[in-house]
């Protein structure tokens, strides 16, 4: 059995959560045992492919002419397209359309939550069966390190007695980074830092002046950050906030469990019921609540889920998503 993972555009989504899913689905192939190929003309016997688009669409022609089995990896919804780039919202309707043409060529469809599932089954004209099967997470990455919270510290000169909260994602309001803002705003003792970029001529004026200017002061915007750093933020910041308002999985809050840190959410369906309040994880609906609940973390005056939040990412090791996937490869051969 060959697989060929496809990822258009790769170098173009290579910082997003969807370039981490290509390292994340070849290390779990590895795991198996199980050969792949990046080379859609390489021979093969599955096309897992990522993404859509028109080389997506070719890709998938030439393998059926092959006979071959084509196996979609859901990770857009319409949902998760909206209040994001510019004109988004208006050509969500469109993409939409774009998602059902491509996933329904598909013999199977692999998506990473029971919420995604439940999005695209409502979707008219995917007649498919669809699974859900976590993106992810890489635990030799991701876990507390002495050495990556000091590179973290240094690396923003941070003073032993700061107090740090962290957010990991492009710059959308989709991502809740306008009330990651205003909470800062509102607890001016705490340093924010929202790791992540995206070119500011795509995203709406009112995301491109707060990033630009109109932000609290004890707001940092380092862009993109990779390596020690980002990974010894996750482990050595006092709390993980991501106000998220859509997501199909979304793996840095994985990542941020992985590294058995404290983490605080919107309360939205995909974290249903795998992400639990005060079980392995905090949920807040409303500003307010983030306010309350970030000071609470961050000040020790609530549990500490961490251990919890580390088990929940250990269930989704990439060897355990690399046994789901064999068997999803050797029902779809089957057919």
């Amino acid at each position: 059995m060959k697989i060929c993972l496809y990822f258009e555009g790769e170098k173009m989504i290579s910082t997003s959560g969807i370039g981490r899913a290509l390292k994340h689905q070849k290390a779990a192939l590895a795991s198996q045992g199980i050969e792949y190929t990046l080379d859609p003309d390489d021979d093969y016997d599955i096309l897992h492919i990522n993404t859509v688009g028109p080389s997506s669409l070719g890709v998938i022609a030439k393998a059926r002419k092959r006979g071959l089995k084509v196996i979609y990896h859901a990770h857009s919804t319409e949902e998760d397209f909206r209040n994001s780039f510019v004109l988004s919202n208006q050509i969500a309707p469109v993409f939409k359309k774009l998602l059902i043409t491509c996933y329904s060529k598909a013999d199977y469809i692999i998506t990473p939550t029971p919420y995604s599932k439940s999005l695209l089954e409502g979707y008219e004209g995917i007649n498919v069966p669809i699974v859900d099967i976590s993106n992810g997470i890489d635990l030799d990455r991701f876990h507390y390190n002495k050495e990556k919270v000091k590179a973290f510290r240094r690396y923003f000169s941070l003073k032993d007695e700061d107090k740090v909260v962290i957010s990991v994602g492009l710059y959308f309001e989709r991502k809740g980074l306008l009330d990651f803002m205003e909470v800062a705003k509102q607890l001016p003792q705490y340093k924010f830092i929202w790791f992540g970029y995206t070119p500011l001529y795509t995203v709406p004026k009112k995301i491109r002046e707060v990033i630009e200017e109109d932000h609290p002061h004890n707001v940092i915007l380092p862009g993109y950050v990779k390596g020690p750093v980002i990974e010894g933020a996750y482990a050595g910041a006092d709390c993980f906030f991501f106000p998220s308002k859509e997501e199909t999985e979304g793996i840095v809050v994985l990542e941020a469990l992985a590294s058995s840190q404290q983490v605080l959410l919107r309360d939205i369906p995909v974290y249903d019921p795998w992400l639990l309040h005060g079980v392995n994880c905090y949920k807040g609906k409303t500003v307010a609540d983030f306010v309350d609940l970030t000071e609470k973390i961050v000040e020790g005056k609530v549990d500490n889920l961490t251990e919890n939040g580390r088990f929940t990412a250990e269930s989704r090791s990439i060897e355990c998503i690399g046994e789901k996937l064999r068997e999803v490869y050797e029902k779809v051969l089957a057919l």
